[in-house]
């Protein structure tokens, strides 16, 4: 687990993170939502936790009863309440749920349980899902198969996320890893949003003022001149979304 405060830095720049940060490709919440049980069919009860300005649970938003986000940080919560109206927005924490035992068929959360304490995050998934329910772990990986996506790595460097281990996230009891599958897309972004992207990192965001207009410059340099980058409008940016289901 990371250092909580570092964790809620993205407020500052919420409205970057909105703009540039991916979503998730729907085949990937098909998946997710063919793994949940419920009485006769029925439309799940979705609680999202991490749900930052709304990025994942969006997702949701219509394919099931109703859809909880959960988010530690005011301004994400702000912005994501402004965006859903239809979603309840709770402050709140994967470790703390402000929700009764029992109440989601479904619990994700996406690009954020390498901030949570596993023990104590498993412990309060458990009691807040019903029986036969599922917690979805969800991450976007840049796929650097992709020349000039390697070179973006080089340049803003690696996140606490990439240095996680996404494959097989660590859980604990009374959770169990129960299915895991990997999901290749493309999310199209113009260079404002790709900018974007880069500055809503919690590292880039915690850099001190000159080292963050060094790396952002560095970001402008490699847009500019990279063959497959210079001159182009927009990009194609490959990604692996990584998804872990687990039960109790």
């Amino acid at each position: 687990m990371k250092d909580q405060q570092h964790a809620r830095v993205f407020g500052t720049e919420a409205a970057a993170y909105e703009l540039g940060r991916p979503g998730y490709p729907d085949d990937a919440v098909e998946w997710i939502l063919s793994h949940v049980d419920t009485d006769e069919g029925a439309l799940p009860d979705v609680i999202d936790l991490g749900a930052g300005t709304g990025k994942l649970t969006a997702s949701f938003v219509g394919r099931a009863a109703s859809v909880t986000a959960v988010e530690p940080d005011a301004a994400m919560l702000d912005t994501l309440a402004a965006r859903l109206p239809g979603v309840i927005a709770l402050e709140g924490s994967a470790e703390a749920v402000p929700v009764g035992a029992a109440s989601a068929d479904l619990v994700t959360m996406a690009q954020a349980w390498h901030w949570v304490d596993p023990a104590a995050a498993s412990s309060e998934v458990a009691r807040v899902l019903r029986p036969g329910g599922v917690l979805a772990l969800l991450w976007n990986v840049r796929d650097e198969d992709t020349e000039w996506v390697a070179a973006l790595s080089r340049t803003i460097g690696s996140s606490i996320a990439e240095e996680f281990d996404t494959v097989r996230p660590p859980l604990a009891a009374p959770l169990r890893r129960d299915a895991y599958a990997e999901f290749s897309w493309v999310n199209r972004l113009d260079r404002d949003q790709l900018v974007a992207m880069v500055s809503s990192r919690s590292y880039v965001i915690a850099l001190a003022p000159g080292d963050r207009a060094t790396l952002l410059a560095s970001l402008d340099e490699l847009l500019d001149t990279h063959p497959q980058l210079a001159g182009r409008e927009s990009y194609e940016l490959p990604y692996v979304t990584r998804v872990t289901l687990a039960r109790v």
